[in-house]
């Protein structure tokens, strides 16, 4: 069976004719008549009944004839995306940890290029999930943080992906929290300090465990705890209830607002500091789209250049 064979039964069927059908689609009539025959002894079944005056669908030829509209219909769909002159828009999407500066850096990206002719996707997600979408080739980049605590779960997952993890920056922690908070004022604040306020944290599934938290120094002990899953409602509980989270201390004013600072954390003996590697995982030996390269230069730029972390 072949696309070709498909257009002549639907063209026949239209026409209620092979003379006429032969003609519209600049086909001799034998050549035509043989097309069908040939179809038929393929199926097993007789699609027309053949009288003097033209031709009518069987029984078979009614049950088969919606099939043919469906799977021609969807042929030419594709060749109009895909075929010679198409217009098939390129894909690109990222997936991420909840990071202002990666989707900053996805605005720029994305602004030096016709939107109309790309489809662009951003996923601000759990950390299974950059993980996944990368793996599945859903997002050509993921960014996600290694610390000395989740280093060996996440690299072990990594590599059971087949995805290679690429350095970006290193970070300290810092107490990221509402500019009218109590302790927005210090030049540093402890987990001690911290104790009445609760501590904000992204929700990780049923697969949650605490390699896969997206804030640092997750194995502390916190008094008053709040899971969410999206960062604009992090940022609604910090201002109405004096949350807090610990973050890298990168923060983009222009999408988060400047009503938010982040202070350094200052450890203990109990509770030591840690380093963030913030980077971006792609398949293993990943050629990056020009999208891909745009979207890397973008968040270099803004962390090397325009990011400013707290001192």
């Amino acid at each position: 069976m072949t696309f070709q064979q498909l257009n002549y039964i639907i063209t026949i069927s239209e026409t209620g004719s092979i003379n006429k059908a032969s003609e519209k689609l600049y086909l001799s009539q034998p050549s035509l008549t043989s097309a069908i025959k040939e179809l038929e002894r393929e199926l097993g079944i007789v699609i027309f009944n053949r009288t003097g005056r033209g031709v009518t669908l069987t029984a078979d030829g009614l049950e088969f004839l919606p099939y043919a509209r469906q799977v021609y219909g969807q042929y030419l769909s594709m060749m109009e995306k895909y075929g010679k002159g198409g217009e098939r828009r390129q894909k690109f999407g990222v997936s991420c940890q909840h990071y202002s500066f990666a989707v900053k850096a996805f605005v720029e990206m994305a602004k030096a290029y016709d939107m109309a002719k790309y489809e662009f996707a951003i996923r601000e997600t759990r950390t299974l999930d950059v993980i996944g979408d990368v793996a599945r080739l859903h997002s050509e980049i993921g960014i996600l943080y290694l610390s000395d605590f989740n280093r060996k779960a996440i690299l072990k997952l990594l590599h059971a992906n087949g995805l290679a993890f690429h350095h970006l920056i290193d970070c300290n922690a810092y107490v990221y929290l509402w500019r009218g908070h109590p302790l927005a004022g210090r030049s540093s604040i402890s987990l001690s300090d911290l104790e009445p306020y609760s501590c904000l944290s992204f929700e990780q599934g049923d697969a949650s465990s605490f390699y896969f938290a997206e804030e640092i120094l997750s194995t502390n002990e916190y008094p008053r705890s709040i899971k969410t899953c999206d960062r604009a409602t992090n940022l609604n509980l910090m201002t109405g209830l004096n949350g807090y989270t610990l973050c890298s201390g990168i923060i983009c004013e222009e999408l988060n607002g400047s009503d938010f600072v982040a202070v350094p954390y200052e450890p203990d003996s109990n509770n030591p500091n840690s380093v963030m590697e913030i980077g971006y995982i792609v398949k293993n030996n990943a050629r990056l789209s020009g999208l891909g390269q745009r979207f890397l230069s973008e968040i270099r730029k803004y962390l090397d250049i325009e990011g400013e972390q707290v001192p």
